[in-house]
């Protein structure tokens, strides 16, 4: 079910609202464009991702908006430079990242740890699609997941 989230950097300072949905397979709304991206979360072992532990959750830019520190957010792209990672310049947390690639259009990959009031079970039953970033291989998992 697409629902309404809160989330914020460690600080404090970078406030969002997003529209997700986190909901366990099965319990998940018809998204709006196809793709697997729109029916899980993400774990991937990519430079950038297993670095930063970063968990996302897509959302369409009209499902997206930065509530308050936008001018605190400092901007980093790196090899293709296609993905804009944001993360707070005061406390260096990274609450989500902004893109467009075909098939999925304009998105904004939002980490889900950065979102606030969810419970533990809650992000427990999230579905987790596993992504094989290191190796370009987008469409698998890794061998090992479990660090992930």
């Amino acid at each position: 079910m697409l629902k309404s989230y809160r989330g914020s950097c460690h600080c404090g300072a970078v406030h969002f609202e997003c529209q997700l949905d986190l909901a366990p397979v099965g319990q998940r709304s018809k998204p709006e464009l196809d793709g697997v991206w729109w029916t899980s979360s993400f774990r991937c072992n990519c430079s950038w991702c297993a670095k930063t532990r970063f968990w996302k959750g897509f959302a369409r830019p009209a499902g997206f908006r930065v509530s308050s520190g936008r001018e605190l957010l400092t901007e980093y792209r790196f090899d293709g430079a296609e993905i804009r990672h944001t993360f707070c310049s005061r406390c260096g947390v990274h609450p989500f990242a902004t893109a467009s690639f075909e098939p999925m259009g304009d998105f904004v990959a939002v980490n889900i740890a950065c979102l606030d009031g969810v419970t533990p079970e809650e992000l427990a039953a999230v579905p987790i699609t596993y992504e094989d970033g290191r190796n370009d291989a987008w469409d698998r998992p890794p061998a090992v997941t479990s660090y992930l």
